[in-house]
């Protein structure tokens, strides 16, 4: 997790140490044309169509072609390998994608073309090859693009960007601008899929990887009207970060830019509809003078194009982060255990509630028991609760051997990084605060609490404290780590901690939580560390610190589908992903958006009374009947270990929506929708025959061939086939 400073770019990133093979320069004119003899030397990909289009260097792959014209302006392509040859696709129009904003309201866009520089290179990431240009414009700026694609990841395209003065008077900048694109809508773009597109339903669907407070979708259609910021900051007073990513894809292709950076940015990634297509762009603000000779560097970006939704993009984001040293730890087999958790009883729960329920808990399959919000005295000095747990620590320590003797394994919740303003913690060290500009504590409004700085080492060592008090005295088997505040923290002030920019509390919260599973594992190698940032989209840059990732309050079966399939790409295909409690799913049972997709069981039924009837989630007899069933099939099955196969469908424009998950040979297909009558493809089988079942009502449904192995099937709501060669 460590990163580097680079020598290449003077910003914090990580080191690319390369290995030059071949070299050519070309040096262009700034309004002459180049000769097509000259291209040809720098490997570009030149033909007469590029000549007619004005294109002056090109660089591409399998997947990939990017075009730059004599202004820096650049286009972008789709490219399919097909059996006659490549073909490539329209996808972005030409238009300068790379720019500063100036102070005066002006934008700094053209710039013309003087050097062009190919080169192989060898690095973290494999074999590839990089273009270099450069060019100047009328004011006395200096762009440097530097774009690398490796052999590892076709489609997927490496951006340094950096403006130098190099006049004698200063530039007044207010902002940049990298990766301002649009995704041509099919139509526009002459593709194949012209009559699907127009279609009823969208022409786009998209993923944005930002957080909202009113934890809407991660995964959206695209309609007239559609925009959203996608500000990688702070949204809300407890709500904000991400993962740095939005994707757009129509039904043949798609288009996906983000940053690389080991750290959060505080940065946008606005999407918008417009006419003809959708815009997508990377935006930075930058309140800056760049003296003579200064130079500024963005920070590094992609630009990715791929078939099918954007599973594929997130799934290659991850392994290229990892080859960089950020990647998820393996989650250790307690992690995919069946969760139940004391929740449906709230903040009054007991431990006499706690205790009578664990029977019925054990004897439904499931293994975890979860001590929830309510067993402490306060959000911030976290000691139990004198009314629940009169002995303190030795009450507590009961209670995780009661659970035990049930056979089960102990879970306890708590939201570090928040104390209250009556805590004890809060009257004795208020230096711990996370302070605004004007001195004023961030507040964490779920538990009326003020945030603590995750980068002040007095906050780290406390909550390291705590966890070791949690593991290793009280003797929990994992931690349920949970808040909306947990996924981003504002900009520090706070004098008293002496950082060196206010922005060390955004760029070390992922420091903070690291800090915090190291002290777990440390004791119990077999921790599960939960996070459950409510609602928010995940921080990517957190999932280091953690080895169990929840639907996070989900609103909805499609959140639990669609977030399932997010955290199968970014932490990896086996992830411990869990649907978090069925009661939030649809109709409060629907179990078959967990099971399905390869989550966890969880679940937070009350038995055999529950002292809220209004709001009760009493596991009546016909629900335990239910309950039993899917918890039995999940237990049978375990689908979270198996590897999710989430490039085979596109979950906005495939109907029904479908999901697969592969293990021990078979394939395991989930499919949604309201109401389906139809046929359906078999997507990823191997070759040969395989006999498909219908698992939940144990009904044989025949077998079919592949390649192209398909099924005329009827189902209301869900459908769980097994697929097994024969």
């Amino acid at each position: 997790m460590a990163r580097l400073d680079d020598p290449n770019t003077g910003h914090q990133g990580v080191t690319h140490a390369s290995t030059t093979r071949r070299r050519f320069i070309l040096l262009v004119a700034g309004t002459g044309v180049a000769s097509r003899a000259a291209l040809a030397a720098t490997g570009s990909s030149v033909s007469q169509e590029d000549d007619r289009s004005g294109a002056a260097v090109s660089l591409g792959d399998s997947k990939l072609l990017l075009e730059f014209d004599r202004s820096m302006r650049s286009r972008a392509w789709h490219v399919r390998s097909q059996a006659s040859g490549q073909s490539k696709q329209p996808l972005t129009p030409w238009a300068a994608t790379e720019y500063l904003l100036l102070s005066d309201g002006t934008s700094l866009q053209r710039f013309g073309l003087q050097h062009a520089e190919r080169e192989s290179v060898d690095g973290p990431h494999g074999p590839g090859t990089r273009l270099t240009l450069s060019g100047s414009a009328p004011t006395g700026v200096e762009k440097t693009i530097r774009i690398e694609l490796f052999q590892r990841y076709p489609g997927f395209a490496f951006y340094r960007v950096s403006y130098r003065t190099v006049s004698r008077q200063p530039i007044a900048l207010r902002g940049w601008r990298s990766a301002d694109i649009v995704l041509l809508s099919d139509t526009v773009a002459g593709g194949s899929h012209r009559v699907a597109a127009n279609a009823a339903g969208p022409g786009f669907w998209s993923y944005c990887g930002s957080t909202h407070e009113d934890r809407r979708d991660w995964v959206q259609p695209v309609r007239d009207g559609f925009s959203q910021e996608n500000f990688m900051g702070m949204t809300a007073s407890d709500y904000g970060g991400g993962t740095p990513i939005v994707d757009v894809w129509r039904r043949d292709c798609g288009i996906a830019i983000g940053h690389l950076e080991l750290v959060p940015y505080l940065l946008s990634l606005p999407v918008k509809q417009v006419d003809g297509g959708v815009g997508l762009a990377i935006a930075g603000p930058l309140q800056r003078v760049l003296a003579p000779g200064e130079r500024f560097d963005t920070p590094e970006s992609f630009v990715a194009t791929h078939t099918g939704d954007y599973f594929t993009t997130l799934d290659a984001y991850r392994r290229i982060m990892a080859d960089r040293g950020l990647e998820a730890p393996q989650p250790p087999q307690a992690a995919y255990e069946p969760i139940w958790c004391a929740w449906g009883y709230e903040r009054e729960c007991t431990v006499k509630l706690i205790e009578d329920t664990l029977p019925k808990a054990r004897e439904l399959g499931l293994r975890w028991a979860v001590i929830d919000d309510g067993w402490q005295s306060n959000v911030g000095d976290w000691k139990p609760q004198a009314s629940k747990f009169p002995r303190g620590g030795a009450d507590m320590q009961q209670l995780v051997r009661d659970v035990r003797a049930q056979q089960l394994m102990p879970r306890l919740w708590f939201a570090p990084l928040a104390a209250a303003p009556g805590s004890d913690l809060l009257h004795d060290h208020t230096d711990l605060l996370l302070l605004d500009k004007e001195g004023a504590p961030q507040l964490v409004s779920w538990w009326n609490s003020f945030y603590l700085c995750p980068a002040y080492a007095q906050t780290v060592g406390y909550t390291e404290e705590l966890v070791r008090r949690f593991i290793g005295e009280w003797g929990f088997a994992g931690l349920k780590i949970d808040g909306q505040h947990l996924n981003a923290v504002a900009p520090c002030y706070n004098p008293a901690h002496r950082h060196a920019r206010p922005e060390e509390s955004v760029e070390k919260l992922q420091d903070f939580l690291h800090a915090m599973y190291i002290a777990a594992v440390a004791i119990d190698p077999q921790v599960v560390m939960e996070l459950c940032p409510c609602g928010t989209s995940y921080s990517f840059f957190n999932f280091a610190s953690m080895n169990q990732a929840p639907a996070s309050d989900p609103e909805s079966s499609w959140q639990v589908r669609h977030k399932g399939k997010t955290l199968k790409a970014l932490m990896g295909p086996s992830a411990a992903f869990a649907g978090d409690h069925v009661e939030l799913s649809d109709g409060g049972d629907d179990f078959a958006s967990t099971v399905g997709i390869g989550a966890i069981v969880s679940t937070k039924f009350t038995w055999p009374q529950d002292p809220k009837p209004k709001d009760s989630f009493l596991l009546t007899p016909q629900k335990e009947a239910l309950w039993r069933k899917w918890i039995a099939l999940y237990n049978e099955r375990l689908l979270p270990k198996g590897t999710y196969r989430g490039e085979l469908y596109d979950i906005g424009f495939d109907k029904p929506e479908t999901h697969v998950v592969e293990k021990s040979g078979r394939l395991y297909y989930a499919l949604y929708a309201h109401s389906w009558s139809g046929p359906v493809s078999l997507r990823g089988l191997p070759a040969g025959r395989h006999r498909v079942r219908d698992y939940f009502n144990g009904r044989d449904l025949g077998e079919v061939s592949a390649p192209g192995a398909a099924l005329p099937l009827a189902f209301e709501r869900f459908l769980l086939l097994e697929a097994m060669p024969v």
